[in-house]
């Protein structure tokens, strides 16, 4: 039933003239359903308080409140249409009064890890697109239908909204730079394991999908007490993204995994220079895939040791200054990372080697990353200690990744296994850097325990090998011809 709603929605959004593409129906979608949330999670906080004996005080004002200006209703739970506001009435109202309401709850609340902050970034970075206040209505009316109120319906709800932020990024253009597939993502975090006290970081949080997971398998990883509920809900997960659709997606998207008040800050990381990262400012883990292939200001690149354009390159610089001593990472790179031979590259390998114990590389094919034919490799390390051997996984598949033949979590099954102990394979082996050139430091090694395939021909072979035929062809044309004569 949520599933055909969200596409109803869409339908609506798409006949609107201010909606021009999914990442217009993600936004909007936002804003409405993220109103509707706040609905049923002020009935819940209600119902709690009364169950004990406490009294609720609402955090929205009457008129501003879903069950007043959006979906009032008569006796019989009908919506009641003499008083719902539709049309240009509806328009007004959102655009003048519900968005200024909603905006000035940032300066009036008491500190960012509350829901009333979020209320107000939220409604500070989004604006109303919905040009037809009768479109406006349908979809009201739409996402009325939808429950946040158990358990069941908040998982169905933050899996939906997933598949919007999937849809969003095979849209193309810069969509999905929003979206990591999520069977890589929870491999990554089961290799890197956090555990309940760690804070956790990702620097370029997209759609938070690295938090997200490692939310739902911390949530699993033990029966939680109350105290682990709360370090959970307010002093473990913590990101930064600079782009302000990516950063309001980010936010809802752990809004509706149930972290109340996401600790993500709306800024450029690389802005900050990294000599300022002091101990208090480190992190545990870091779990992140940030944008590659970018070109950024010099003024930017001064931030740095190590000075690059290349975003990624930016920064893994970043992730090794604000990582704990003793702190682990998951990081997504491209993987010309490994042998790329300008200074900056063979640089930036040196710090990684050196201050860092890189233990895994993960190898991954084209296509895993929908719309982008970058190849990639997973960086994973532990910050105190110089590598010593990195062991080496290529996934090898007997198929086209693309956006109708995804990566799976089956896929990976193979790595996860062999790189507890960190087994030789067909497709694993390690690789000593005792070993390793140390003027370039190149870890593009081949995986030396699969059998090449018969090397290519040059040219000048090929060519004598025709010629060979045609000779032999003539002889035996010849011998007919004299059969026959």
């Amino acid at each position: 039933m949520f599933e055909q709603t969200f596409k109803n929605i869409d339908d609506i959004l798409h006949k609107d003239a201010g909606c021009s593409n999914e990442l217009d129906y993600v936004e909007q979608t936002s804003w409405i359903l993220f109103l509707k949330y706040l609905a049923d999670f002020e009935k819940d906080k209600k119902t709690s308080a009364e169950l004990t004996g406490k009294r609720y005080t609402e955090i929205v004002e009457k008129q501003f409140r879903w069950e007043v200006w959006a979906m009032p209703k008569t006796k019989d739970g009908k919506l009641d249409h003499q008083n719902a506001l539709g049309g240009d009435d509806l328009k007004d109202f959102v655009d003048h009064k519900l968005f200024p309401y909603f905006k000035k709850f940032k300066a009036s609340a008491e500190s960012a890890d509350t829901i009333e902050y979020k209320i107000g970034e939220i409604f500070n970075e989004l604006k109303n697109k919905l040009q037809s206040g009768y479109n406006m209505r349908e979809v009201i009316n739409l996402v009325d239908e939808l429950r946040f109120q158990s358990s069941a319906e908040k998982h169905e709800m933050s899996h939906l909204y997933e598949d919007k932020i999937k849809n969003m990024g095979n849209a193309g253009r810069n969509g999905g730079e929003y979206y990591t597939p999520r069977p890589l993502i929870k491999t990554i975090v089961k290799v890197v394991a956090p555990k309940i006290g760690d804070k956790i970081y990702d620097g370029a949080v997209g759609s938070a999908g690295f938090l997200v997971e490692a939310f739902e398998y911390l949530k699993g990883s033990k029966d939680l007490t109350t105290k682990d509920a709360e370090i959970l809900q307010k002093k473990t997960f913590y990101g930064k993204e600079k782009k302000s659709l990516a950063y309001i997606i980010g936010t809802m998207n752990m809004i509706l995994h149930g972290i109340e008040a996401p600790n993500i800050v709306h800024t450029n990381t690389l802005a900050e220079n990294i000599s300022d990262i002091q101990e208090k400012d480190r992190y545990n883990i870091v779990l992140a895939n940030p944008p590659f292939g970018g070109k950024e200001r010099a003024e930017v690149q001064q931030n740095f040791p190590i000075k690059t354009g290349e975003t990624a390159f930016l920064f893994l610089q970043h992730f090794i200054k604000i990582l704990k001593a003793g702190g682990s990472a998951g990081v997504v790179i491209k993987n010309t990372f490994l042998s790329n031979s300008d200074n900056a590259s063979v640089s930036l390998r040196k710090l990684l080697l050196e201050s860092c114990n890189l233990h895994t590389v993960l190898d991954l094919p084209g296509g895993t990353f929908t719309g982008a034919g970058v190849k990639t490799v997973i960086l994973f390390f532990t910050k105190g200690e110089p590598t010593r051997k990195v062991w080496f996984y290529q996934l090898d598949l007997d198929r086209n990744l693309g956006k109708t033949n995804p990566l799976s979590e089956n896929d990976l099954a193979e790595f996860i296994k062999l790189q507890k102990k960190k087994e030789d394979s067909e497709n694993s082996w390690s690789v000593k850097i005792a070993d390793v050139d140390t003027t370039t430091f190149d870890l593009s090694v081949k995986n030396p325990n699969r059998k090449e395939e018969a090397a290519l021909r040059s040219p000048k072979e090929i060519l004598h090998e025709m010629k060979s035929l045609d000779e032999k062809s003539e002889l035996i044309l010849n011998k007919i011809k004299k059969i026959i004569g």
